[in-house]
């Protein structure tokens, strides 16, 4: 089994779902995201979940021990339904506009729901101290600055779960081409969303 309080992020991928784990607060505790794809028949968005039903969806035959065993840690576990949606025209009207997910939902493959929130809620702040006296004006340009952004990381996190999820021979080549590309190749690719400066 991994070193689980290493101060890592750990991405395991698998057809039609994918295993997430990483410490928290200094390694006291794990947290551990199990995403597969199915089809949500619970009332609201989220609701308990169970150990046999998680590992019944990442069987032996398809995952490593390692990753199965990570699984089997938790006592409980929680599911949410995933919800997605493409990108708003608009996000307000008048001196009325929305930030982070009422604006821009996203889906969890890229891990930037927080922080297109914090971004949005910096530029907007930005925008009205521009213009104390004309706050509707401000949360225009506020939408004008932050849509191309957000809607191309709604795409990224978007593109992402395809990648993640893919099976067969489709799992073979992701997984050529992730190692040709090499660690630092990767990372530099994401350069547009982790180099943001608030303007």
């Amino acid at each position: 089994m991994p070193d689980l309080r290493a101060p890592a992020i750990d991405l395991w991928l698998g057809g039609n779902a994918h295993l997430v784990h990483y410490p928290v607060r200094g390694g006291a505790l794990i947290n551990i995201v199990a995403i597969i794809r199915d089809d949500w028949r619970e009332p609201g968005w989220s609701a308990p979940g169970a150990r046999a039903d998680i590992l019944a969806r990442y069987p032996a035959a398809a995952w490593s021990p390692a990753a199965r065993a990570v699984l089997a840690a938790p006592r409980h576990w929680a599911k949410w339904a995933l919800y997605d949606r493409a990108p708003l025209a608009h996000w307000g009207q008048g001196a009325v506009t929305l930030l982070g997910d009422a604006a821009h939902p996203m889906l969890p493959y890229l891990a930037q729901g927080a922080a297109m929130a914090i971004e949005d809620a910096a530029v907007l702040a930005q925008r009205l101290a521009d213009t104390p006296h004309d706050p509707a004006g401000a949360m225009r340009r506020y939408e004008r600055q932050r849509q191309r952004r957000t809607a191309r990381t709604q795409r990224a996190a978007r593109r992402n779960g395809a990648i993640y999820h893919m099976a067969g021979p489709a799992a073979f080549l992701r997984m050529l081409a992730l190692t040709a590309m090499g660690r630092h190749r990767l990372l530099t690719s994401y350069d547009w969303l982790y180099g943001w400066k608030a303007a």
